[in-house]
């Protein structure tokens, strides 16, 4: 079965470049152009990872996209794209933000396993595009596995 990620970027160039990386490498891809367009699809598919630009209509458009994405019944990884890191930790989740001031991440996933957003940087090679999608996906089902054996 193939892994299905929405892919959400108002630059056509980016969203068409990614999808066929992606596509080329395995994944079955559904793209989405606006913050509206990636809602509608979220409602109506089941993925296991949306990567969102962050500036998009607005300069919060991509976190609301991946605020949206979490509360999915489906649970997908979520990682945001941006060309322009925001400084800081403002990207993370407040939950993330805490543990980060506390020392209590390692590796990128905080140690409750709450979350395993990531942050892609453009430009990015492909190599480095596959290697982190590959990393976040496995981090995202191990998580979700510990949290499957914890409710049992």
């Amino acid at each position: 079965m193939k892994r299905r990620i929405l892919l959400v970027d108002d630059d056509l160039a980016v969203l068409l470049t990614l999808k066929a990386v992606l596509e080329l490498h395995g994944f079955e891809v559904e793209t989405a152009g606006s913050s509206a367009e990636a809602l509608a699809r979220m409602e109506s598919g089941v993925y296991q990872m949306v990567i969102s630009d962050l500036r998009m209509e607005s300069e919060e458009s991509g976190l609301k996209v991946l605020r949206a994405a979490r509360r999915q019944a489906y649970d997908p990884a979520t990682a945001l794209l941006t060309a322009y890191p925001p400084s800081g930790e403002h990207w993370r989740t407040e939950h993330q933000n805490e543990q980060h001031r506390n020392g209590q991440e390692r590796n990128g996933e905080n140690q409750s396993g709450e979350n395993s957003d990531s942050l892609l940087v453009k430009p990015l090679g492909t190599a480095e595009l596959l290697r982190q999608v590959e990393a976040l996906l496995i981090r995202h089902a191990d998580r979700q596995e510990r949290q499957r054996k914890s409710a049992s």
